[in-house]
């Protein structure tokens, strides 16, 4: 709540220190207001945000424009081209990875949370959708599920391995408190239900991951989606198919990924020309 009232209050803050910024231009109508001003608006934030901050501001902006109506001042606020800032996350190697599915494979966690855990190791699945699943997501005889994301509202439909699919049904069929809940994961004291928000997604993957013995790594949903696509991509798979695995709204939103993958980042180094260093 704390945060949504920050966010709230950044919304409101952004357009106020606008319409300040316009009454200093001299702009005293709202009809007198165009696309340079939107510019010149953010031009002034930079010298108080940070570059990296700087896609934050204009995500908080465009809800007042869109309240305005005036298609010609978000079609300048796209024109700002303010990116996203992600950190580079450190991957989970192949050791640390076998310690977490051999712990889920041999009943060191309950299969609630081994489902969990591997939905997200091996899909890449928000948490968000993770929580949202529903049993009738599940095609048990087909080994898919298939949902409609909740960031983006597009449907995804994705293979599941047999160990998944194994624990899945272990949880439904003998874990699974008696509810009439659609969700699949349910919390595990009354009121039987699906937990409140993703972060207990992020609490059960800590568990497991410290209960088979990786505890050196930062772990959540968010990390182990890098790790997902990271897989992926040195496997060789085309950024388009990782797009669509991954459920992302624009095949744009993947490139992010690459920053993980260092040894394909360095096959796009070009060569020094001889001499050059002298």
């Amino acid at each position: 709540m704390a945060w949504r009232l920050q966010r709230k209050n950044c919304f409101g803050a952004l357009a106020c220190e606008y319409l300040a910024y316009l009454d200093d231009m001299g702009v005293s109508s709202w009809d007198a207001a165009d696309g340079s001003n939107v510019l010149g608006f953010l031009g002034s934030l930079r010298s108080r945000w940070a570059a990296s901050s700087m896609w934050s501001a204009v995500a908080s902006f465009r809800p007042f424009l869109k309240f305005t109506a005036r298609t010609d001042l978000l079609d300048a606020l796209a024109l700002a081209r303010a990116r996203r800032h992600h950190d580079i996350i450190p991957l989970l190697d192949d050791g640390g990875e076998r310690k977490v599915v051999d712990a889920c494979g041999h009943g060191v966690v309950s299969a609630r949370d081994a489902a969990v855990t591997l939905l997200s190791l091996s899909t890449g699945l928000r948490a968000c959708d993770i929580r949202s699943l529903r049993l009738a997501d599940v095609d048990w005889r087909g080994g898919t599920i298939g949902i409609v994301q909740q960031k983006t509202g597009n449907p995804l439909m994705l293979p599941l391995a047999p160990l998944i699919l194994a624990k899945l049904a272990d949880y439904v069929l003998r874990e699974r408190p008696v509810s009439d809940a659609q969700e699949t994961f349910l919390r595990l004291k009354a009121p039987h239900i699906a937990s409140a928000d993703h972060a207990a997604i992020y609490v059960i993957v800590g568990k497991v991951f410290r209960a088979s013995g990786v505890k050196d790594v930062k772990v959540g949903t968010r990390a182990l989606r890098y790790n997902a696509a990271s897989k992926l991509l040195r496997a060789g798979t085309a950024l388009p198919t990782i797009s669509a695995v991954l459920g992302h709204a624009h095949p744009d939103s993947t490139n992010v990924y690459l920053n993980a993958d260092t040894e394909r980042l360095r096959s796009c180094i070009l060569p020094l020309p001889e001499g050059a260093l002298r």
